[in-house]
């Protein structure tokens, strides 16, 4: 049995001291009642000793946790890549491949108008005319002259009748004849002057009598001599030109009363109608706007380094809207545009839906860019110190029998949708949390599912 520790003994005065315990059933008391002020101490005594064992029962039993139970995480192995493509895109409009204001070539009155706004019309269809009466009287006027010419130039072709032939002929006898005797009357007249029986005025009136029918003789002779020969090749080439003026003209008329008619120059649709009938139009005043409806093309306009990348008749991607159409280039504009200081690609657009002129038709490129990094999902990203992005990658544990999270700087390159290229800390074939990051710590041990 142990000994009682022994408390100090404290010097009281005479009045303080307990008084003696009085004995119980004939037993004196023995030993005095026990000191318990020391258990105060206890606390004081046991506190460095707590010190040291609490903090490795606070690190010890997290850790056992986490060994026994890691976290699973999915993850995705980095594959290197020394290239990406990206899509730029540049906006233009929609137009019409042809598009025309029609109007007539000469004045006059509006006289029928066929077709509406929004009316679709073939090419050569007719779509208004104009008041034609006085081009129809040059018309017949000219026909007749034509009719008259053509027979003059029949009449020469021909050549004379025998009857105007028979008739010079008996006009040249006959003077012949008078010739002859004005020849023996002006001989007696000489004869008759000599003996002076007559005066020199009857003489000379008989000689100048004779020269007369003479000259009446040689022009009866040459008219005869005419008709023989038959029309002159020079005349028949005179009349038959004229045939031909008369040709022209009528021409002329004839074109002048097409062009009364306006007619569609090709299929399209009718955008716009300006005026209506009984309206005296002007020369080239616009009567119609039509457009062609089937063959579209976007003008874009592109950087000229984008333009250098571009070749005639290469097949590219034209946005209408929400549409996806396919187009080829059809032309490189040779001249930058003065605002936007770019070349205008010029598409033509095969549309299958309907597709309104006037719409923003956007351009898509895909260009090929040269850089070395890894693709990894947006969710795989974490902030990072001063700016930076990190992820974390599934690192082997020091003693090889499991993984821990470990952390990875890197430098984003390329954003495509939910994945982005990076570069930096990380290498190929590591395992890198996909999803979940912000579930784990570095240090923390994880199991890798896929």
């Amino acid at each position: 049995m142990q000994a009682e520790p022994t408390a100090p003994v404290e010097m009281l005065p005479p009045q303080a001291r307990p008084a003696p315990v009085p004995e119980t059933d004939g037993l004196k008391q023995k030993k005095r009642p026990r000191d318990r002020r020391w258990i105060w101490l206890l606390p004081l005594a046991l506190l460095p000793l707590g010190a040291v064992a609490l903090p490795q029962l606070l690190t010890s039993a997290p850790v056992e946790t986490a060994q026994a139970q890691a976290l699973p995480v999915q993850t995705v192995r980095l594959t290197p890549v020394d290239r990406y493509e990206t899509q730029r895109t540049y906006t233009g409009e929609v137009v019409a491949r042809r598009s025309s204001d029609l109007g007539f070539e000469g004045a006059g009155t509006l006289t029928k108008l066929l077709v509406d706004d929004g009316d679709s019309v073939t090419a050569g269809q007719p779509l208004a005319h104009l008041d034609t009466r006085s081009l129809e009287a040059q018309q017949q006027q000219i026909l007749a002259q034509k009719d008259q010419a053509v027979a003059q130039l029949r009449e020469l072709e021909t050549g004379p009748r025998k009857e105007s032939i028979a008739a010079a002929q008996a006009a040249v006898a006959d003077l012949e004849q008078q010739v002859a005797l004005a020849q023996i009357q002006r001989q007696r007249r000489q004869e008759l002057y000599s003996r002076g029986a007559i005066s020199l005025e009857e003489l000379d009136q008989q000689s100048f009598g004779t020269g007369s029918l003479e000259n009446r003789l040689q022009q009866a002779q040459s008219q005869l001599n005419e008709l023989l020969a038959g029309s002159r090749r020079e005349q028949v080439d005179a009349q038959t030109a004229r045939v031909r003026q008369l040709d022209a003209s009528l021409q002329a008329i004839n074109v002048d009363l097409s062009k009364s008619v306006l007619r569609a120059p090709f299929s399209g649709t009718v955008s716009q109608r300006l005026v209506d009938e009984g309206t005296v139009v002007s020369a080239s005043q616009t009567v119609l706007k039509l457009i062609e409806g089937n063959m579209l093309e976007g003008r874009i306009g592109v950087p000229t380094q984008v333009a250098d990348t571009l070749s005639v008749g290469s097949s590219q991607t034209v946005q209408v809207g929400s549409i996806s159409l396919p187009a080829t280039v059809t032309a490189l504009l040779p001249e930058l545009d003065p605002t936007s200081r770019t070349v205008t690609v010029v598409l033509a657009i095969r549309a299958e839906t309907a597709v309104t002129v006037g719409q923003t038709a956007r351009l898509v490129i895909t260009e090929t860019q040269a850089s070395e990094g890894f693709w990894l999902p947006s969710s795989a990203l974490v902030p990072g110190e001063r700016g930076l992005w990190s992820v974390y990658v599934a690192a082997s544990q020091p003693d090889g029998d499991g993984f821990e999270v470990a952390r990875r700087d890197v430098e984003l390159l390329h954003t495509e949708g939910d994945r982005i290229l990076n570069r930096g800390m990380v290498q190929p074939g590591e395992e890198v949390i996909a999803a979940g990051a912000n579930r784990v710590v570095p240090g923390q041990a994880i199991s890798i599912t896929r």
